[in-house]
C-alpha cells in the first residue's frame, strides 16, 4: 500500500506542471495578472492562476484513485486487489466527495478575490461557511475527547471549524514572497505524509501524497524568480486542505492508549509552527496599531529577514529550513515514549525563540497605501 500511495505524487506533478505551464500561457491573454505597485514587490505584471493548476493536480488525481478502487470493487479485476484496502475506501468515497465538493467552493472564493478584490470580511465569512458546512456535514471533527464535557459534539466541532480557519489563512498570509507558501507547504505536507504512512493513514497519506505531487508541480515556475503566482485561489486551497487532512489524521499508534499518547496530537501544531507563528504576531501588530487583521502589509517574517540583508531567496530558503526543523521533530513525537515528549516541545520553542530574535527589526513607520481586500 506504501508503495501504491508513493507513486501519486509523481501523477499529481506531472498533471500540475502540465496545468501550471498551460495557465501561465493564457492567463494574460484573459487579463489574469498580478499588477506591481503598493507593497508588491515585482516590477512587472505576473500572471495569476496558479491556483487552478494546484486544483487541478489534486482533484483529477483524487477522482481517478476513487473510480479506479470502486472499478477494482465491482469490475471483472476485482480480485487483483486487497479487499481490505478497497472496501476501506468505499467507505471514504463520501468524505473524499465532500472534501472534493468543499476544495472547489474554496477554491472558487479565491478566483472571485484574484479576479475582482473582495472585503476581507466578506471572504472570512464564506471561508467559514465552507468549513462549516464540511465538518458538520461529515461529522470532521479534532479533539474528540471534548465530547466528555457533557454538552455534546460542538465543542469539537467549534475548535475544528477554527482549527481549519486558521491553517487556511495562515498559508494565505504565508503566500508573500516568491515560493514561500508554495514551498513551506511541502515541506509540511511531506512530513505529514511521513506521519501518516508510519501509523498507516492510508486514505489521509494518499491524500496529502497527491497534494505534495501538485504543489512540487506548481513551485517548479513559482520559485524565485517566480513566473506565476498561485494567488487566494491556491493559498486557501492549500490550507484548507492541510488543516482538514490533520484534523482527520489519528496521531496516536493503533492500540496505544489515548492516556498514553495524548501528546501526539500535538504534532500538527508543531509541523506548522512557522505558520501559526507568522499568523498570530502579524495579526497582533496589525491590531495593535488599530488596523484589521487581514489588511496586508510588510511585518511578515519574511520581510523581516530581508529587512536585516537577506535577499528575498535566502529569506524564503530559510523558512523552509526552519520549517524542515520543527517537521522533524513532531514526525518523531507519535513514536516516543511519554518522558521524552517535552524534549520535542521544548525544541519547538527553541526554534521559534530564534525566529523572534530575527524577527528583532524596526517595524515599519510608515507604509505605502495598499488594498484591504487580500493579504500577500
Amino acid at each position: 500500500m506504501t508503495r501504491a500511495i508513493l507513486l501519486l505524487p509523481l501523477l499529481s506533478f506531472v498533471l500540475s506542471w502540465l496545468a501550471t505551464l498551460f495557465v501561465r500561457q493564457i492567463a494574460p491573454r484573459l487579463g489574469f495578472v498580478d499588477k506591481p505597485g503598493g507593497r508588491k514587490i515585482h516590477a512587472n505584471p505576473k500572471p495569476l492562476g496558479g491556483g487552478v493548476a494546484i486544483f487541478a493536480g489534486v482533484a483529477l488525481p483524487l477522482v481517478a484513485v476513487l473510480i479506479l478502487l470502486h472499478t477494482a470493487a465491482f469490475g471483472e479485476h476485482s480480485g487483483r486487489f486487497d479487499p481490505a484496502y478497497v472496501r476501506g475506501a468505499i467507505e471514504k468515497t463520501p468524505l473524499a466527495l465532500g472534501l472534493l465538493a468543499a476544495m472547489l467552493g474554496m477554491h472558487v472564493l479565491g478566483l472571485v478575490d484574484d479576479r475582482k478584490a473582495l472585503g476581507p470580511y466578506s471572504k472570512l465569512v464564506v471561508q467559514l461557511a465552507v468549513i462549516s458546512a464540511f465538518v458538520i456535514l461529515f461529522n470532521v471533527r479534532c479533539l474528540t475527547t471534548l465530547d466528555g464535557l457533557g454538552v455534546g459534539r460542538w465543542p469539537s466541532v467549534v475548535v475544528t471549524i477554527l482549527w481549519i480557519g486558521a491553517i487556511t489563512n495562515a498559508f494565505n498570509f504565508l503566500d508573500n514572497m516568491d515560493g514561500l507558501s508554495a514551498g513551506v507547504a511541502a515541506v509540511c505536507t511531506t512530513a505529514f505524509l511521513i506521519a501518516a504512512l508510519s501509523i498507516q493513514q492510508w486514505f489521509v497519506a494518499a491524500t496529502l501524497a497527491i497534494l505534495l505531487g501538485s504543489v512540487l508541480g506548481f513551485l517548479c515556475f513559482n520559485f524565485a524568480p517566480a513566473t506565476i503566482f498561485m494567488g487566494d485561489s491556491g493559498s486557501l486551497l492549500i490550507g484548507f486542505l492541510l488543516g482538514v487532512l490533520t484534523t482527520l489524521t489519528t496521531y496516536i499508534p493503533k492500540g496505544e492508549p489515548w492516556s498514553e499518547g495524548w501528546y501526539a496530537v500535538f504534532a500538527p501544531v508543531i509541523v506548522l509552527a512557522v505558520p501559526l507563528y507568522d499568523l498570530i504576531v502579524v495579526s497582533v501588530i496589525r491590531m495593535f496599531r488599530g488596523k484589521s487583521p487581514f489588511v496586508g502589509d510588510t511585518n511578515h517574517f519574511s520581510h523581516r529577514l530581508v529587512a536585516r540583508g537577506m535577499s528575498r531567496r535566502t529569506a524564503v530558503l530559510c523558512l523552509y529550513l526552519i520549517s524542515a526543523s520543527t517537521s522533524i521533530a513532531a514526525i518523531l513525537l507519535p513514536h516516543v515514549r511519554a518522558q521524552f515528549a517535552p524534549l520535542i516541545f521544548l525544541q519547538t520553542i527553541l526554534i521559534l525563540g530564534v525566529v523572534g530574535l530575527l524577527e528583532q527589526h524596526p517595524l515599519p513607520i510608515s507604509e505605502p497605501p495598499v488594498t484591504p481586500a487580500k493579504d500577500p
